[in-house]
C-alpha cells in the first residue's frame, strides 16, 4: 500500500512539472520540459520607446474644438504685454498661443539648465517658464512651441562647417541672415533636442518653422561651399536631393518626438501647394504633409505676387485670395491617405513695403474676418494669426 501511494505521488509530481506555471496577474512564466531551449539572446533596443510609456509634463491641456491662435514672441511672453495677450485670448473666441522657443536668430527665449549644451544661446526673455505654463493651463490656452530650424545665424557663425560658405565666409542673405544646412543630421538633432526641451516644459505641439533651404538656393547652389552629409552619394538631381533632405528631417523629427506625445506641425510657404515642389527651398507640400499632424501654410495675401490666382493685387482681396488658395490645398490634401489638419497662417498686419506711390491697403476687422470666412467656407476650421509685433486687431469675430 505504501509503495502504491509513493508511485501515485511521483506520477502526480511529474504531471505537475509538465504543466505551465503562472506567476502574478500580468507576467507569465511557462515551465515545460518539452520546450526547446533558447539558443539566442535578443537584446532590447534601449532607444526604442513604447507608446504606452509617454512623457507627461504635469500640465493638462485639452485640445480645443478648433485651434484659433496668435503668434507670441519670447519678448512679449516675458514682458508686461503677456498679461494683455492672455486677457485678449481669454475674452475672445481665440484659444491658442504659438510661442517662440527658438527664435529667428537661433536663440532660445528662455535660460536652459546650468550645464546644458544650449547655455550659450539661452536668453532671459521668458524668466519663469513654469509661471507662464501655469497661467496658460489655468486659462486653458493651448500652448504651441515655435522652433525655427534651418535659419540660424548663431549656429552658422559658431559652426561654419554646418552652414553654407561663400569664398570661405558664412553666406548671408540680403537681410543678413545665415542658414545651416538641411543635409547635416547634426543640425537635425540639434533642433530636435530643443523641441524635446519644449515638450518637457509642457508644450503640447511643436511647430517647426523655416524647414527649408534659403530662398533662391537653386541660383547659388553651385557657387556656395557646403557638405552633403549622408546625401553625398545620392543619385537624384539637386532639386530632388533638397526635397529628400527636408522631408527626411520632418519624418525623423516626428519619430524622435513620439515619446513626448506632442503633435508635430510644419510652417510652409503657401505657394508650395500650387506646384509639385519648390525648386530651391526643398519643400514638397504633399511629402511634408504626410509626415506631420498639422500643416500650416503661410498664405498672407501680401506675400502673393500680383496676378496670382488671377487676382490683380492679392493683398487688396483677402477673401478671394484665401478662397482660391483653400480650393487648391483641399485638392492636394484630398489625395493623401491620411492628411494632416490644415491650419493656415492668416494676415493681421498691413504691408506698406509692397506699395510704391500709392496708399497702403489697411488691414482691420473686415479683412481678418474675410480670411477666416473663406477658410470656413472651404471646410478649414483652424487658423493662426500673424503679427510680428503681437499687436492684434480688436473686436474681430473669429467664428464668423
Amino acid at each position: 500500500m505504501g509503495r502504491k501511494l509513493v508511485f501515485i505521488y511521483i506520477c502526480m509530481l511529474l504531471l505537475l512539472l509538465m504543466l505551465p506555471v503562472t506567476i502574478g496577474a500580468e507576467d507569465k512564466l511557462e515551465v515545460s520540459f518539452h520546450k526547446e531551449k533558447e539558443t539566442t539572446i535578443k537584446l532590447l533596443d534601449t532607444k526604442q520607446r513604447f507608446k504606452r510609456y509617454t512623457f507627461h509634463s504635469g500640465y493638462t491641456f485639452e485640445y480645443p474644438d478648433a485651434v484659433r491662435g496668435i503668434y507670441v514672441t519670447g519678448n512679449s511672453v516675458g514682458g508686461a504685454h503677456f498679461d494683455s495677450l492672455v486677457n485678449f485670448v481669454d475674452k475672445t473666441e481665440l484659444n491658442t498661443m504659438v510661442i517662440d522657443i527658438k527664435d529667428d536668430f537661433g536663440n532660445l527665449t528662455f535660460t536652459p539648465k546650468k550645464g546644458s549644451k544650449y547655455e550659450s544661446i539661452g536668453t532671459d526673455y521668458i524668466e519663469n517658464p513654469e509661471k507662464v505654463m501655469k497661467t496658460l493651463e489655468e486659462k486653458q490656452i493651448y500652448p504651441i512651441a515655435r522652433v525655427v530650424v534651418f535659419k540660424d545665424t548663431h549656429l552658422a557663425k559658431e559652426r561654419p562647417d554646418l552652414s553654407f560658405l561663400d569664398n570661405g565666409e558664412v553666406w548671408v542673405n540680403g537681410r543678413g541672415e545665415a542658414f545651416v544646412s538641411p543635409y547635416q543630421k547634426e543640425v537635425w538633432d540639434y533642433n530636435i533636442e530643443i523641441a524635446k526641451l519644449a515638450a518637457e516644459m509642457g508644450f503640447k505641439e511643436i511647430q517647426f518653422d523655416y524647414v527649408r533651404f534659403p530662398e533662391g538656393f537653386e541660383t547659388r547652389d553651385e557657387q556656395l561651399e557646403y557638405g552633403l552629409g549622408d546625401y553625398e552619394n545620392s543619385k537624384t538631381d539637386s532639386i530632388q536631393r533638397r526635397v529628400e533632405a527636408v522631408t527626411d528631417f520632418v519624418e525623423y523629427a516626428r519619430k524622435e518626438l513620439e515619446y513626448y506625445d506632442v503633435d508635430i506641425a510644419v510652417d510652409i510657404f503657401g505657394y508650395a501647394a500650387t506646384i509639385p515642389e519648390t525648386p530651391g527651398i526643398g519643400q514638397n507640400f504633399s511629402k511634408i504633409s504626410e509626415n506631420v499632424d498639422v500643416i500650416s501654410s503661410m498664405i498672407y495675401p501680401s506675400h502673393w505676387g500680383d496676378g496670382n490666382f488671377g487676382i490683380p493685387k492679392p493683398d487688396k482681396e483677402p477673401y478671394r485670395l484665401v478662397n482660391e488658395y483653400a480650393k487648391v490645398e483641399n485638392e492636394v490634401l484630398g489625395k493623401l491617405d491620411a492628411p494632416p489638419v490644415s491650419r493656415p497662417w492668416l494676415q493681421d498686419f498691413s504691408a506698406p513695403w509692397i506699395y510704391s506711390g500709392e496708399p497702403t491697403f489697411q488691414y482691420g476687422k473686415k479683412e481678418i474676418e474675410d480670411q477666416i470666412k473663406a477658410l470656413k467656407e472651404n471646410g478649414i476650421e483652424e487658423f493662426l494669426l500673424w503679427n510680428a509685433g503681437n499687436s492684434y486687431t480688436q473686436k474681430v469675430n473669429y467664428t464668423p
